[in-house]
């Protein structure tokens, strides 16, 4: 049985072959990490064009949590649906965008579940555009929030004594508070195993935040030992800075407060998701 070698001269016709076959353009540059995570964040919006029943969260519940609470609770609150909807919605509002940060945690272990998270880990691209794109697509849910709560309170006759500035300021404080507590939900993505899980967890800890807070009622109404744990909530700090500024009264120091607790937060957890995501396997 004879082996007949390959002839040197046969080479540059194959070479030949494989660029017909592959294209002879130039091979395009790898992404950056600023192109990598946009078009992630791009893809978080494909997924809501897509599978439209995304957006619910965002449209219906704040739509539902505004008409619920001025209308229901608004007279025995404070006498009137009229004066409550002016206290409160910007507390429905911080509420609203708070909630939904709970979805950065599910979105990201539905894609380990589904096997899509190895396949972008495998991609020559920055390791934590995956991540940062996924928030990046989560902020302007949040914004999408803020706009429903806004419009639906202007209807129904909520006006801002800040004006458009001050409502701007507000939606823009709650937006980086978000974006810094979304770090803590992929981490609880990371590392819990179903879906079902990361809402449980997200919601054990985001209904007694947002509803001991000064959200829904003012901390004067609620017992001495209630009011310990009301005043140093994160989210009423946050609420108190978000009306402060609708109402046309910023508070620097509760705007300083976020501010800095939004920069520890990221500082703090940030690392660890980027950590635990370069490890997951």
């Amino acid at each position: 049985m004879t082996t007949q070698a390959t002839r040197p001269q046969d080479a540059p016709a194959l070479d030949a072959s494989v660029i017909a076959a592959l294209g002879a353009g130039e091979r395009p540059a790898p992404a950056n990490a600023v192109r990598s995570s946009l078009t992630f964040g791009w893809r978080a919006l494909l997924k809501i064009k897509h599978v439209p029943e995304q957006l619910f969260d965002v449209t219906m519940f704040p739509i539902l949590f505004t008409l619920m609470f001025t209308y229901v609770f608004g007279g025995a609150i404070a006498g009137s649906t009229q004066d409550y909807l002016q206290y409160a919605l910007p507390g429905i509002l911080t509420q609203t965008v708070v909630f939904i940060t709970m979805y950065t945690g599910l979105t990201i272990n539905t894609d380990i579940e589904k096997g899509v998270f190895d396949r972008f880990r495998s991609l020559p691209v920055w390791r934590a555009s995956l991540l940062v794109g996924a928030l990046l697509g989560d902020t302007l849910r949040y914004c999408l929030a803020s706009i429903m709560v806004l419009t639906v309170g202007v209807l129904i006759g909520y006006r801002a004594p800040g004006g458009v500035s001050g409502v701007l300021l507000a939606v823009l404080l709650l937006l980086v508070f978000c974006f810094s507590l979304s770090w803590l939900w992929l981490i609880v993505g990371l590392k819990a195993r179903t879906p079902n899980a990361v809402m449980g967890v997200s919601m054990m800890v985001l209904f007694p935040l947002t509803f001991i807070s000064s959200v829904f009622a003012p901390p004067e109404t609620m017992p001495s030992w209630l009011q310990k744990f009301v005043d140093i909530n994160p989210v009423t700090l946050l609420c108190e800075a978000a009306r402060g500024l609708m109402d046309g009264t910023p508070d620097g120091g509760d705007i300083t407060i976020v501010l800095v607790l939004s920069a520890v937060v990221t500082a703090v957890f940030a690392p660890i998701a980027l950590r635990l995501y370069n490890r997951k396997s």
